[in-house]
């Protein structure tokens, strides 16, 4: 079975409070995109010991041993629960880029759980992989139900919320920097804001601009201008709105449908433009 697991942006994001359990509170929007990962699961009917799952990839280069990738780990969590499912191989191919801030790694193991349901009957409901999602990652419960939603906590409780961007198209733009997020929450302040990103998402996309900010943008944009200039172009292009998505280094602006875009970065840059729905 084939699938194609999407990515998403963050339509602003306020880190709110540092937990006792060392995580942060935040809140943000959660918005997929028509940007696609390929993900390809078919039983394993001639398994060799030695070699344990097979697990290839494709694409942009996937670090790490494949035992410790988080597609392996979501098939290994549902045969904890489902002892009988059969093995399988996998095949990834990654064409949303690594550590970006659009939840590649997120979607493709959601993804991994959805497929597994599907192709073995397993009869899980979406509450049920949701909890299974999370298990696997804060942003990986959002890729479940793979639409526009209001964040909170760690990012994994959700409230769909009714945002319609089709009329739009979105570009997007990564320069190739890698961001651990961990190094960043360490230096956040966490503030709760005046307005909350749920009331703002309400406003006409043309007030965004004004009050729709992502909190990492303040300690990303000391660190590497290129960012910086990105978002930068993308406002003096005509975006009615224009963020870094995430902890980066992916950043995307928001264009009138029928808007030319110029799109004009440096050649090893990853550069899309995208409908404002996903596909």
């Amino acid at each position: 079975m084939i699938d194609f697991p999407n990515c998403k942006i963050n339509l602003g994001l306020n880190i709110l409070r540092k937990r006792t359990d060392g995580y942060h509170d935040l809140e943000t929007v959660f918005y997929p995109i028509a940007l696609h990962d390929t993900l390809e699961i078919i039983e394993n009917k001639e398994p060799n010991k030695n070699h344990g799952m097979p697990f290839t990839t494709s694409g942009f280069s996937v670090p790490g041993m494949a035992t410790s990738n988080i597609c392996v780990k979501a098939y290994k969590l549902l045969r904890k629960k489902f002892p009988k499912l059969p093995l399988i191989k996998m095949h990834l191919h990654k064409a949303v880029p690594l550590g970006a801030g659009l939840g590649g790694g997120s979607a493709d193991a959601a993804f991994v759980l959805k497929i597994l349901n599907n192709l073995f009957n397993l009869g899980l409901t979406i509450p049920q992989l949701m909890e299974f999602a999370d298990e696997l990652g804060s942003d990986c419960p959002f890729f479940i139900l793979n639409k526009p939603c209001f964040a909170t906590g760690r990012g994994e409780i959700l409230e769909e919320i009714n945002l319609d961007l089709s009329d739009y198209k979105i570009a997007i733009v990564n320069p190739g920097i890698h961001v651990t997020t961990g190094d960043v929450f360490s230096k956040m302040k966490p503030v709760v804001p005046e307005k909350s990103i749920k009331e703002i998402i309400t406003l006409p996309i043309k007030k965004w601009k004004a009050e729709l900010q992502n909190d990492f943008e303040k300690i990303i944009f000391k660190q590497y201008r290129e960012i910086v200039d990105i978002k930068d172009s993308f406002y003096s292009d005509g975006a009615i709105y224009a963020s870094m998505s995430g902890s980066g280094s992916t950043v995307y602006g928001i264009f009138k449908k029928d808007q030319k875009i110029k799109l004009s970065f440096p050649d090893h840059y990853f550069v899309r433009e995208l409908t404002g729905q996903l596909q």
